[in-house]
Parts: C-alpha cells; sequence; structure tokens
C-alpha cells in the first residue's frame, strides 16, 4: 500500500548538512502563495540527494514539497515543536515569490541580495511592480539606469549578482521534473543558458555532452512527454549511441578505435544490426570521427584534435635544436663543479642533451640517476637567466620534486589555474619541467602546451614503463617511442653499500623476467592464498604503521584491507560523529586514522589522493574535525569535504602513483587490473622496504605476460616527426 502524499510550503531559514550526496534544510511552514508562517507549531525538513532538487537550498527561499512525511516531535529550548520531514520527496520545488509582500519579504531576508533591506525592497516593488522578473532576467544598462532611480549602483550590481543563481529557476524546476540531475543542470545552463530547455527539446541526447550516459537518457525518455518525438532510427539518437560508445573506448585509454571494437558496445545499445549500421554512416556524416582510410581506424574528433595541437608543438620545439653554446657549457661546468662526486657519461649526455635542446626527455627506472640529471641541468638553466617552472600531477609527487631539485615546484593543477606563462620583457626565457610524466594523459598535455607559449622550453621526465595514464593516451610512452624528440635513457642501476636491492629487483621484473629469489635485500616475498592476501597485508602493517602503505589492485581489496587494519591498529578510538536535527551522523573515520581523499578541494590544499591523519573529532561551528596531510598542513573538516574521505591505510595504486613512502606492501592478486606495469610501478613506491603478498605463481605469470599499456591506441606517435 502507497504511503497518503502531503504538501507543505516552507521558507528555508536552515541547513544544517550538506556534501555531494546529501542535504539536510529546514523552515517555516507557509501559507500556500503567502509570505505568513502557517503554523508556529511545526517546522518542515526536506532530506534529499542534492543531484534531485533543482538548486542547492539558500535562507529565504520558499519551496514547495509533496511526497511521504515522516512527524516527530521535537525539543526546541522549552518547546516541543513537531517535525515534519520529506525524504526524498516525490516533488520538490524552489519558487520564487511573483508579487507584493511576499517578494519584498523575499529580498530583504535573502543573503544574497547583500545590502537591500525592506525599505529598499518595498521601493523597488513600487518602482518596477509586475515587470520586477522580467527586468532583473536582463542586465543591461538600460535596467540598471532605472534601479538607480531607487538603488545605489553597489545596491544595484548586488541586485544582479543576487538574481543571477534564480533567474534559471523555472529551467531548473522543469529539468527536475524531467529527472535531470542538479550537477547536468548547472552544468547545461552554464553552457546554454535560457536557451537550455529549448536544446533539451530539440535533442534530448544532448545532455550526453553534459554527464548524462546514453542509458540514463533513454530511460528518461521513457517516463517523459520526449517518448513520442523520438523513434528507434532517429538519427539524434543514432549519433548519440555511436558517441557513447565511442566514449566506452576512450575510457579504456585509447585515442582512435576500430571498427571492431566500437561495433559490440554499440549492438547492446541499439540491439539492431541494421541500427548499427545506420549509426556508424551518421556518425561519418557529423565528423564524429575521422576514419583513416589507411589504417580503418577511427578517430574521435576531439582526441584527434588534442593530438594534432599537441604534436604540433613538440614538432616545433624539435626543430629548435644546436643550443649548446659557450654559455651553456660554462653553466653546464657550474652546476657540476657544485656536485659532491662526478656524473656518469650517460648522465652528462642527459645533461647537455637537455640544454641542446628545446624539448627533450630523461626517462629510466628507479635508481639510475635521473634526479641528480635533472638538478643539474636546471641549475645550468638558472645560470642561464631561464624561469624555472617545474610541476608533477599529484601533490606529494611535488613536494617530492621540490626536495630533489631545490627549486620551486607545483602540481599541474595550480600552473594551469596560475596565468599563463608567456615571455616579458623581464623574463624572456622559461622552462617547464614535467615530472613523473608518465602519468600525463593526452587531455592533461593538450591543456599544458596552450597554457604555455610556444617559446617555452620542455623537459619531461620519467619512466614510460610505469602504469600508464589513468585518462586517454600515453604521452611520454609515445614521445619515447616516436625518437624525434632527444631522449636520454638511463639504464644503470648506481649500486651503492647498503642498497636495498629495489631498483635491481624492479629492473628485472619491467624486463619480463622473474627474480631468482623472490625474497632479497629490503624485498620481503610472503606466499600466501588468495583468501588470506588482506589479512597478512594487515599484520604486516602492524610491524610498522607510521612507515607503511598498501598498495592494493581494486577498490574492494583496499576496503577490506583498510577495515581490518582500522580494527587492528586503531579500534577504540573517537569516530567521526555528529548531530543534525536530532539525526545522528558519522563516516567510519577515527581519531588518528589513516585518510585518503577523493576528490579535490583547491581552496582547502587538497586534491584526489591527498593523504593524512584524522587528528581532531570535536565538531566545532561549521567544522567536524581535523586532518593534517603528510605535508604537515591541517585541514577543516567541513561538510564539502565529508563525502570525499576514506580509510587510508590502503590505497590503490593510481591513487599512490608520483609518491613514494619509506615501507610498502603490496596486495598481490592477479586480475584484469595487475599486469607488469602495475607490479613494476607498486614495486618503484618503496623508499626503503617492500613487501609483496600473494603467489608466486600469480608473480610469475604477472611478470613474465607483456603489461596491457602496450595494447592502448595512441596517435602521438605517429604525428610526432
Amino acid at each position: 500500500m502507497n504511503a497518503a502524499l502531503h504538501e507543505d510550503q516552507m521558507r528555508v531559514t536552515s541547513i544544517p548538512y550538506r556534501t555531494g550526496k546529501l542535504v539536510i534544510f529546514s523552515g517555516v511552514p507557509l501559507a500556500k502563495n503567502s509570505y505568513k508562517t502557517n503554523s508556529g507549531k511545526y517546522y518542515v525538513t526536506i532530506k534529499a540527494d542534492p543531484d534531485s532538487i533543482p538548486v542547492l537550498p539558500a535562507l529565504g527561499q520558499h519551496w514547495s514539497i509533496k511526497g511521504a512525511r515522516q512527524i516527530e516531535n521535537m525539543e526546541v529550548g522549552e518547546y516541543v515543536m513537531q517535525q515534519h520531514t520529506y525524504e526524498s520527496p516525490k516533488h520538490v520545488e524552489c519558487t520564487l515569490p511573483e508579487t507584493g509582500e511576499q517578494l519584498i519579504r523575499f529580498i530583504a531576508r535573502e543573503s544574497d541580495f547583500k545590502g537591500i533591506g525592506e525599505s529598499k525592497a518595498r521601493a523597488l516593488w513600487q518602482l518596477l511592480g509586475k515587470d520586477f522578473h522580467a527586468t532583473l532576467r536582463n542586465d543591461t544598462p538600460e535596467s540598471r539606469k532605472r534601479l538607480t532611480s531607487v538603488l545605489s549602483e553597489d545596491s544595484v550590481e548586488a541586485l544582479f549578482k543576487g538574481y543571477a543563481k534564480y533567474k534559471n529557476l523555472a529551467h531548473c524546476n522543469w529539468m527536475s521534473e524531467h529527472n535531470i540531475p542538479a550537477s547536468v543542470q548547472q552544468r547545461l545552463l552554464k553552457h546554454h543558458g535560457e536557451a537550455s530547455i529549448a536544446v533539451i527539446k530539440d535533442n534530448p541526447y544532448a545532455l550526453m555532452g553534459f554527464g548524462l550516459s546514453f542509458s540514463a537518457i533513454e530511460d528518461i525518455i521513457k517516463v517523459t512527454d520526449f517518448k513520442s518525438d523520438v523513434v528507434q532510427d532517429d538519427p539524434r539518437r543514432l549519433s548519440a549511441a555511436l558517441e557513447m560508445a565511442i566514449r566506452k573506448e576512450i575510457e579504456k585509454g585509447h585515442t582512435y578505435t576500430t571498427h571492431a571494437n566500437v561495433r559490440p558496445y554499440l549492438n547492446k545499445l541499439l540491439k539492431d544490426k541494421t541500427l548499427v549500421t545506420q549509426a556508424f554512416q551518421s556518425g561519418h556524416d557529423k565528423a564524429q570521427y575521422i576514419l583513416n582510410p589507411d589504417t580503418g581506424a577511427y578517430h574521435p574528433t576531439a582526441q584527434l584534435l588534442m593530438e594534432s595541437v599537441v604534436a604540433k608543438r613538440l614538432n616545433g620545439l624539435i626543430k629548435r635544436n644546436d643550443l649548446y653554446d659557450e654559455n651553456a657549457n660554462a653553466a653546464y661546468c657550474s652546476a657540476a663543479a657544485e656536485l659532491p662526486y662526478e656524473l656518469t657519461r650517460k648522465q652528462i649526455e642527459a645533461v647537455t642533451t637537455c640544454l641542446d635542446n628545446s624539448v627533450s626527455c630523461i626517462t629510466g627506472g628507479a635508481g639510475t640517476g635521473k634526479t641528480t640529471v635533472l638538478r643539474t641541468a636546471l641549475r645550468a638553466y638558472h645560470q642561464l637567466g631561464f624561469e624555472i617552472h617545474a610541476v608533477a600531477l599529484s601533490g606529494r609527487a611535488a613536494m617530492r620534486l621540490h626536495e630533489s631539485i631545490g627549486f620551486v615546484t607545483s602540481t599541474i593543477a595550480k600552473l594551469l589555474r596560475d596565468e599563463p606563462i608567456e615571455p616579458s620583457a623581464e623574463k624572456p626565457n622559461h622552462l617547464l619541467v614535467i615530472d613523473e610524466a608518465s602519468m600525463i594523459d593526452l587531455p592533461t598535455m593538450y591543456r599544458l602546451v596552450n597554457h604555455i607559449h610556444p617559446s617555452v622550453r620542455l623537459i619531461f621526465t620519467g619512466d614510460p614503463d610505469q602504469l600508464p595514464p589513468i585518462g586517454c593516451g600515453k604521452v611520454l610512452a609515445d614521445i619515447v617511442e616516436a625518437k624525434t624528440v632527444a631522449n636520454t635513457m638511463l639504464d644503470i642501476v648506481k649500486r651503492q653499500e647498503g642498497s636495498t636491492g629495489i631498483p635491481e629487483y624492479s629492473k628485472l621484473i619491467n624486463q619480463g623476467v622473474v627474480p631468482e629469489q623472490l625474497s632479497t635485500g629490503a624485498i620481503h616475498f610472503h606466499e600466501t592464498n588468495k583468501t588470506d592476501i588482506a589479512e597478512v597485508c594487515c599484520e604486516l602493517y602492524q610491524q610498522s604503521p607510521e612507515n607503511s602503505r598498501v598498495m592494493a589492485p581494486t577498490k574492494a581489496l583496499v576496503s577490506e584491507i583498510n577495515k581490518l587494519t582500522q580494527q587492528a591498529v586503531n579500534p577504540d578510538s573517537t569516530s567521526l560523529e555528529f548531530e543534525i536535527n536530532g539525526d545522528k551522523f558519522f563516516l567510519p573515520l577515527r581519531m588518528n586514522d589513516a585518510v585518503l581523499f577523493t576528490q579535490n578541494h583547491y581552496d582547502k590544499g587538497i586534491q584526489n589522493g591527498s593523504l593524512g591523519m584524522l587528528t581532531n573529532t570535536k565538531p566545532s561551528g561549521d567544522s567536524y574535525g581535523e586532518v593534517t596531510l603528510d605535508t604537515g598542513e591541517k585541514v577543516e573538516i567541513t561538510q564539502s569535504i565529508l563525502d570525499c574521505m576514506e580509510l587510508g591505510y590502503a590505497i590503490t595504486l593510481h591513487k599512490a602513483q608520483g609518491s613514494q613512502f619509506p615501507r610498502i606492501i603490496i596486495a598481490l592478486q592477479n586480475g584484469r587490473m595487475v599486469d607488469r606495469a602495475w607490479l613494476y610501478t607498486a614495486i618503484t613506491r618503496a623508499e626503503s622496504e617492500i613487501h609483496i603478498v600473494g603467489s608466486s605463481n600469480d608473480i610469475k605469470q604477472i611478470t613474465e605476460a607483456p603489461s596491457h599499456s602496450h595494447k592502448r591506441n595512441s596517435y602521438l606517435k605517429e604525428l610526432l616527426g
């Protein structure tokens, strides 16, 4: 039996909880179409997924709700009031007051309209009347001039700025009614503005470009009034299905694909061979892809454009060589003289190659001296008057790079947020160093070359045999394989007294050779059944918690190890808990737990993959506690980051790439995610000690089989030269 549906109108008075997964907001009930409070005996609370509501709530907004209602008695000071709670209501709509006193009260009380009190709001209504919304929807010089008769210029600015979030409200409500998630709505409105609904009506599949999948759009069409407008062989539908199939290939890391690879997924979406054939033809006609007549490859237009732009920049830099002159030689000699030891012949070649070319690479495995070469080259460049810009993808990698080279470093994300790198009269020469370049995908490289002037020199450092990027392409591997960019491959592991043996071990794995002794030096192999891997990793972690990190191939195994490890090393500490409107919330995190952040919040100094420790669990104001990052910086836990925090005793290798830890524990499970490159990269994350947990048969199979990255289709290599 269906629960009875109830309706309420309310004005928002508090928003006690808001994250990316849940928002809770409360308010006083209003009489229908009125600003007046309907009752002082209860208040209304809405709990919803932020993606299911048209706009994020703000104090003073008016909302109407329809759905199943739960009534509870709540103590408010010395009084007992009822709370009417609507959890995931069937219908929820934010409404703008239309006339008179409602609108005056709304403008005066809404925090977005700064500096406009009730008297100014009343004057506005007297001036504009029913033209109020029409006037504010169009920010024109004429509108502003009219408003300055009752408001100051600052107040006019505040009025338009505050109204901006509401001018598309009708569109948001319409899209919510059509089951379009709020996150998609905002991207659509940002791009199309007031034309958004017209765009959707013209082609519902346009929503794919703003984050919805083909299947999700098909589901929306089935339950809305679009159903009658879209037929099975609709060209819009066929084009969207092909785009989705090609996108699946890009998600696998490819920048181009083949008919044979695209067709199975297209069959799955369209379920008709004739429609599949029509989809290929439609995609070709609309230039969704470029068909290479020589190879039969399907090149998605966007990826081909990015590869072409990157190749054009690199090819331009390749031509600017033979730059090693007397000044460069003097700078090199001065930089080399500062070293406490002599460089090897290969290292000297690497440094001089960097100085001789506008674009160059320093590549090699762990322990081959890449850092020494880079540090020497950068000191020479600095003496030549170059501005050094050194970047890495992750925060930990950027910090480690700074410690290695002594120059200021940053993440790539920060560099891209800063002003573009352009030569000036004071600073005519610039050099960009990209460390751990094997992690750089094609879209990132495309953004980088568009962010720097064509005269900026480039040095790539990294190991092309490591795990390929998460995104599409394999930029460093393509550059190295093309052999048109000057590259010095450092391949001699420098043995030192008391060596851990890790560089030698990793080199064997990379070559596809299983080490004769799986346990040697600081590498310890633990023969373990698949079902016991998590438990053994947990036991090993307990031996040295302050130095250890577990690497695992899947999120499921990471989660299992994290739960076991937390229970073993931190079972009784205070949990991260808080109470909102009488409801208790908690995260499965405890005081002194290792914490991993899974989203970028640059304003707080964290990014996807940042690690730290939960060092405070006491709520205070808008803060629920504090995390101390590995860098030493402290991050206040606010609502915006609550849903991007996880246990961090164990992490996936992609989260660890670009970072190193004193002691790592590798949870080795043969499977789709794990190949030679995965194992090789995991081993090179360790500074001094490694524990490999798994079966000797698995390590043999993984090491001897070629890496998956060799199967990744990328066209940049062909475009270079």
